[in-house]
């Protein structure tokens, strides 16, 4: 059974780890350990940054994911947007994710401030896309456009 919670400060190490090795399997990227470090214990220690959730199993950390908060203008209402997401392999196509989703929709549903939930996913990451569409999300409406120093 997976359990859901809030991530603390005792997470950052796990987290960490998660992030570099979603970087490296989904963009091929290799994160600066210490840099990374430092910005997962400044969200762990500023709530209005964001929050992370983990999931456990048999007391283990085996997956976590991101919520930030975008205002929406149009909709007098937050949107949660849900980033950074990773399943330990072992424990991948067994409901960790959907459970992680659960939980966050499920405390979209009840609060009345906020509006939704987003997320943006990699365009080659076709597992990625299967699971969100399987969980009724829709992906066609907007394509993110970006530019990073």
């Amino acid at each position: 059974m997976v359990h859901i919670r809030i991530a603390i400060e005792d997470d950052k190490e796990i987290i960490t780890d998660f992030q570099l090795k979603m970087a490296r399997e989904t963009e091929n990227l290799a994160l600066d350990k210490e840099k990374l470090a430092e910005g997962v214990l400044c969200v762990l220690r500023d709530p209005e940054k964001g929050k992370y959730f983990v999931a456990e199993a048999d007391g283990e950390v085996v997956g976590s994911l991101l919520i930030t908060f975008e205002w929406s203008d149009w909709r007098n209402k937050w949107v949660l947007w849900i980033q950074s997401v990773y399943v330990i392999p072992a424990y991948r196509r067994q409901n960790v994710f959907k459970t992680m989703y659960s939980h966050i929709k499920k405390w979209a549903e009840e609060d009345s401030e906020i509006a939704g939930l987003r997320l943006y996913v990699d365009k080659t990451n076709k597992a990625a896309i299967k699971v969100y569409r399987k969980l009724g999300m829709d992906g066609e409406h907007y394509r993110l456009f970006e530019w990073m120093k």
